[in-house]
């Protein structure tokens, strides 16, 4: 595989490497990110503009095997918490593009030998995310009473049990 050196891209053509049935192309580029929305909320890339590496190789049927790899990180509330965090992901992609080859074999990402990288680098981190953004695996969350950070509320917090409603009735009772 040869290397090429491009500067950021939304899209990229594909059909402009040359590329013959099993050669293939690795290149350096930039891609601007946009910000997520999860469980209503929004974290926000950092940094938006991220350097991503591309494998590109053409197949024996025309189509494309692509390869995506890049590191980022989302900025917004904790799931738990809603403290800032910030944790950064790996994000190791492939899509493969197969004219005619089905459903499984057609990338939404690919159009007419045109990349929609932008979409696609999108699309893979919100999938390489953990399940929910924590400022730090051991964030405790909020006191669901209170609502109190459990971190800065520490292990003697607590509150008063409210009494059980089927024996509300037993505290009319007068006994004398």
């Amino acid at each position: 595989m040869q290397y090429w050196s491009v500067a950021r891209t939304d899209t990229f053509d594909l059909a402009g490497l040359r590329l013959h049935a099993g050669e293939g192309r690795r290149l350096d580029l930039e891609v601007e990110l946009d910000p997520l929305e999860l469980a209503s909320q929004r974290y926000a890339p950092r940094p938006p503009l991220v350097p991503v590496k591309l494998e590109a190789s053409r197949t024996n049927g025309g189509g494309w095997a692509l390869h995506l790899r890049f590191e980022a990180s989302v900025a917004g509330p904790c799931m738990r918490c809603l403290a800032d965090a910030a944790p950064t992901v790996a994000v190791d992609a492939r899509e493969v593009d197969l004219p005619g080859g089905g459903d499984e074999l057609d990338s939404p990402y690919v159009d007419h030998d045109r990349l929609d990288l932008r979409a696609w680098a999108h699309d893979a981190l919100a999938l390489a995310l953990p399940d929910q953004i924590v400022c730090d695996e051991g964030c405790l969350g909020l006191c669901p009473v209170c609502a109190v950070p459990l971190r800065e509320a520490g292990p003697d917090h607590r509150h008063e049990r409210e009494p059980d409603p089927r024996w509300a009735k037993l505290a009319e009772l007068h006994l004398e």
